[in-house]
């Protein structure tokens, strides 16, 4: 008992729960660092997959885990001339300011500057409002 004697001890629950604001911010980071990685895959003239693990059944009929290739899906695009870029939340498109859900640009180089500057909004905080905007259109509907 003298061994434990000599130790600072305390009781304490833990916290395992982040912020949902701070959860939500990290996901939306995530996601613009792979299109990041989809824009350099495009401007060589490739596509970037991702492997992901999936439960899928063999020849014996044994459920067993694979790797899988996916293709990440691009949120820019080509029309009128130029290049419209989207920020997503999922599958869902993030309105900028409330109003505007995409930005042109002229050159498909020019796709990375915006996600960048996509990126440092979402780290800083900037497009919280317009995450948690989605979620009350989601639960309205």
């Amino acid at each position: 008992m003298s061994h434990l004697a000599k130790l600072n001890l305390k009781s304490v629950q833990r916290s395992v729960q982040k912020d949902p604001a701070i959860q939500r911010r990290e996901k939306l980071c995530l996601a613009l660092e792979r299109q990041l990685l989809v824009v350099e895959a495009a401007l060589t003239g490739s596509q970037y997959t991702v492997t992901e693990k999936r439960w899928r059944e063999n020849e014996l009929g044994e459920r067993v885990l694979v790797d899988v290739q996916r293709t990440v899906r691009r949120w820019f695009f080509e029309q009128d001339g130029g290049w419209y870029v989207q920020c997503k939340y999922g599958s869902r498109v993030l309105n900028i300011y409330g109003k505007s859900n995409a930005v042109f640009v002229n050159e498909l180089a020019d796709v990375r500057p915006v996600l960048e500057a996509f990126y440092a909004a979402a780290a800083a905080g900037e497009l919280d409002k317009a995450i948690a905007e989605l979620g009350r259109k989601k639960g309205n509907s």
